[in-house]
């Protein structure tokens, strides 16, 4: 199971990118060689971007690649710099399972209301589920990575988030 999680991220992103970039190239050959282009295939494209960031954000997450201030986090050595780690994640953590339970709440009640897309009419709760998904996979991962920093020996430079 590990190893199927391991990739997940990546495998969403790469395929959903092809089909941005087939549904993009589609709407541009449409508009400019036939003069008419469905309306469609922007908005789908739209959404699967939306994903892409949402998913994207977890993968960044994975690969602790997100933009962060370190130069005073730099300045601690040893345990405050690990509690210093843990205090920032764990208040990340905080608002990706906010992001998470609201953009459920925000799923949920636009499957009560049934409100669809413009272009497409497809429920919109399919667009709105990049929320709770791309907070829930932040979540996982912040996770992940607090048990790394936790385990991690900040005394030794040399193992210093190696694990």
């Amino acid at each position: 199971m590990k190893k199927k999680f391991e990739h997940f991220e990546e495998y969403i992103l790469v395929l959903s990118l092809a089909l941005m970039v087939a549904l993009i190239f589609a709407q541009v050959i449409g508009r400019y060689i036939f003069s008419s282009a469905p309306s469609w295939t922007e908005e789908m494209a739209r959404y699967i971007h939306i994903f892409q960031v949402w998913i994207g954000a977890s993968y960044a997450v994975k690969k602790r690649q997100h933009i962060r201030v370190g130069a005073f986090v730099e300045l601690f050595k040893g345990t405050s710099r690990k509690m210093l780690e843990l205090l920032a994640l764990v208040l990340w953590f905080g608002i990706a399972l906010f992001l998470a339970i609201f953009g459920t709440q925000l799923v949920l009640a636009s499957i009560r209301y049934g409100q669809v897309t413009p272009a497409m009419q497809i429920p919109m709760w399919i667009p709105f589920l990049s929320i709770p998904l791309g907070g829930a996979g932040m979540s996982i991962r912040l996770i992940q990575q607090m048990i790394i920093i936790w385990r991690t020996n900040y005394d030794d430079p040399k193992k210093e988030m190696t694990t």
